[in-house]
């Protein structure tokens, strides 16, 4: 997808609204499919759109999965998420009695593309979704400043989306600024998601020790604390016996390791200005991939 405008950037990724009447898709009842601006992932369909009067476009109905309902910040609304990048799209009303639904999604025209029925676009994002649904193995991983990991996890073949988060603490639904203080137990976490028949959560885990230093203790660089702690939140026995495996065979090679080994529990997803940061701003790609299985921790080759 194209860089997002700062109107776009203010909406989907600073929950901003835009301003009621002015949507490039408010009036539009061409026939196609309404996707996400910032992942390109499939969100209306024209057909559920209807006129309801309150300036912005409304939907009585998404694709199936497309959108996540959250409690709004002011504790009284519903948000809308994008499902999948977790996009601000706007807020759903229930009740009002418009259509048959009985529902109504707000949404802020910044946040969508159209794509019109037939149309390339409409098919790149549908092969998106499907593609998307193949991705049924999740690891939980922290290595240090979670930009970085997210971008390096992004560009691994297989890998269908890395989400920066908070896991592994005390405090229920933390923020950015509760965890940088370092008091609240959670690490900046990423969580990956990826397409077993094309990448194997061993080789998952092989790229995360090979981006972030696991000798280093609560730091990672420059960044120092328990937040910036290496962790693997580990899903079932499985890939709890992939990660022991993976850490053993690294002190085998001399290697301190320091990582540790959790089964993971709540996963926060971070501000969404977090998401896809480096990739965004150019800024945060620092976890370059050392080959630490192929080397000693002495420098020599493995033989």
């Amino acid at each position: 997808m194209p860089p997002l405008s700062e109107r776009e950037a203010d909406v989907l990724l600073r929950k901003a609204t835009e301003a009621p009447y002015t949507g490039r898709y408010l009036n539009n009842h061409a026939a196609g499919t309404y996707i996400c601006r910032q992942c390109g992932m499939p969100l209306y369909h024209s057909e559920d759109k209807f006129e309801s009067g309150c300036g912005w476009p409304s939907f009585d109905d998404a694709v199936p999965g497309a959108v996540r309902r959250v409690p709004d910040a002011d504790g009284q609304r519903v948000e809308i998420l994008c499902a999948h990048c977790g996009g601000h799209l706007g807020h759903v009303f229930e009740g009002e009695g418009f259509t048959d639904k009985n529902t109504r999604h707000c949404v802020n025209s910044l946040s969508m593309s159209f794509a019109p029925a037939g149309s390339e676009e409409e098919k790149a994002a549908f092969a998106r979704a499907k593609a998307v649904a193949a991705c049924t193995g999740t690891a939980i991983v922290a290595g240090g400043c979670f930009w970085g990991v997210e971008d390096a996890f992004h560009k691994l073949p297989g890998v269908c989306e890395a989400v920066s988060g908070y896991t592994g603490g005390h405090v229920p639904a933390p923020g950015y600024e509760d965890v940088s203080r370092g008091d609240t137990g959670h690490a900046e976490a990423v969580r990956v998601t990826f397409d077993p028949s094309k990448v194997t959560y061993e080789q998952v885990l092989r790229r995360f020790f090979e981006i972030h230093d696991p000798t280093q203790l609560n730091r990672q660089g420059p960044d120092v604390g328990e937040q910036y702690r290496s962790a693997v939140f580990y899903l079932d026995e499985e890939q709890k016996a992939v990660a022991e495996k993976l850490m053993a065979r690294l002190r085998e090679l001399g290697y301190k390791v320091v990582t540790q080994l959790r089964p993971a529990g709540a996963f926060y997803e971070a501000e969404a200005y977090h998401q896809r940061f480096a990739e965004r701003t150019g800024r945060g790609a620092c976890h370059l991939a050392v080959p630490r299985f192929e080397r000693r921790a002495d420098g020599s080759p493995v033989e």
